[in-house]
Parts: structure tokens; sequence; C-alpha cells
């Protein structure tokens, strides 16, 4: 694979790790050598050392003095802080969005939560995933806030990383994930804002049991 080199290189190699980070593919604790990505991917050792730094402000990758980068491990106590802050981030902008939604942006909220019912998205569980998430982005871009969006963004790759994770190891996951979808639209298009701190609690607690249960059942994560 080989990259034309312009401004955002380090952005294109640090979304290329992170996609093999997420898909599995580079499990916790391997070791990123810089040299082999360099080769792999055509591009320099400065720009490839700029894509890691990258992935270490998005919780991907942990860089060692003197022993360079490697993938960052996922353990019970990181998944707990992860969810809890992502839990509140995420009840905060569905709660947002009910209460702001308006008749001008909501053909274009319900366009993208559609997709998430498409029949190729059913067979493919990353895409499912993308999607998932590009409905929190289309349900931020309502509220205008840009505080929480740069927050949730933050958080996304980590987020991205063990949602993935979940649905690997279990079938119920992408079918709970498409429920949920489902009672948060309707609640949110209601203005049903009682009901959103509830279901945000049910999916999350569902879903980091399922990040617990397969980092059980697998050492490679």
């Amino acid at each position: 694979m080989t990259f034309v080199v312009h401004e955002s290189l380090a952005e294109k190699i640090a979304a290329h790790l992170a996609e093999r980070i997420i898909r599995g593919e580079m499990v916790s604790n391997e070791r990123i050598q810089e040299a082999r990505v360099v080769e792999e991917l055509q591009v320099s050792r400065g720009s490839v050392r700029e894509a890691l730094l990258l992935l270490e402000s998005r919780r991907l990758v942990t860089i060692m003095p003197r022993r360079g980068a490697a993938v960052a491990e996922i353990t019970e106590e990181r998944v707990h802080a992860l969810y809890d802050i992502y839990e509140a981030l995420l009840t905060l902008l569905a709660v947002s969005v009910a209460e702001k939604w308006t008749e001008e942006n909501k053909a274009e909220l319900l366009a993208v939560a559609m997709k998430l019912q498409e029949p190729d998205l059913q067979e493919d569980k990353y895409r499912f995933m993308l999607a998932g998430f590009d409905l929190m982005k289309a349900a931020a871009t309502i509220i205008q806030n840009d505080y929480l969006a740069d927050m949730l963004g933050d958080l996304q790759p980590a987020i991205q990383r063990t949602y993935a994770l979940a649905i690997r190891y279990s079938e119920s996951g992408l079918a709970n994930s498409r429920a949920f979808f489902v009672s948060v639209v309707e609640a949110v298009l209601a203005r049903n804002t009682e009901v959103l701190p509830a279901l945000f609690k049910e999916f999350g607690s569902f879903q980091r049991q399922l990040v617990l249960d397969a980092m059980a059942e697998s050492s490679n994560l």
C-alpha cells in the first residue's frame, strides 16, 4: 500500500493503523515497528512517528521511552472508565437533540438512522459500527455544541475498538445495538427525554459486559 505525500499524511497513516487495531488485526502490547510501517506504506519515518503520537493521544497506542510504540492494552479498569464517561456524554447528546431538533434537520437525522437498517450493513459488522458513529455525528451537528462534539470525537477511536471487539465475539451485540438505535431515535423524535438516560444506562451496561466477556474469552486483544 502506498500513500501520496500531502499535508495530512500523518492522519492517513494514523487512520490506517487505527483501523487495523480496531479490527483486531493488531493486538494489545504488540510492538509497532516504525521501519516496517515505513516500508509497507512507502512513507517517511517522521510521518510515521507523527502518526503514532496521534494514536497515543487517541488511546490506541502507548509510546514507551527507549522501547518504542505498542498497541495500547485493554484492561477491565479502562473499559469501565471509558464507558462511564461515554455513556454520560451520549445521554447529554441525545437529550439535547430531543430538545432542539427541528423539522428542517429531522429529515437528515432520519436518513442517517435509516442506513442502520440497510440489509448490507447487517452482514458487515464493521460498517454497521461506523454507521452508528455517523448517526452520533449527525446528532452532534444538530445541537451545535463544539465542546461536546470534540469530547465525543476524542473518545471515538477507543470506543470503536471496544465496540468492534464486542460484536466480533457476540452476535447478540449487533442485534442489541440495532434495537437500541431504534429506541433512541423514537424517543428523540418524540422528545421523550425522560426515558433516554435509562436507555443509555442499560445499553452501556450491556455493551461493557460484552467487552469484558470477550476479553475473558480471548487473550489476543
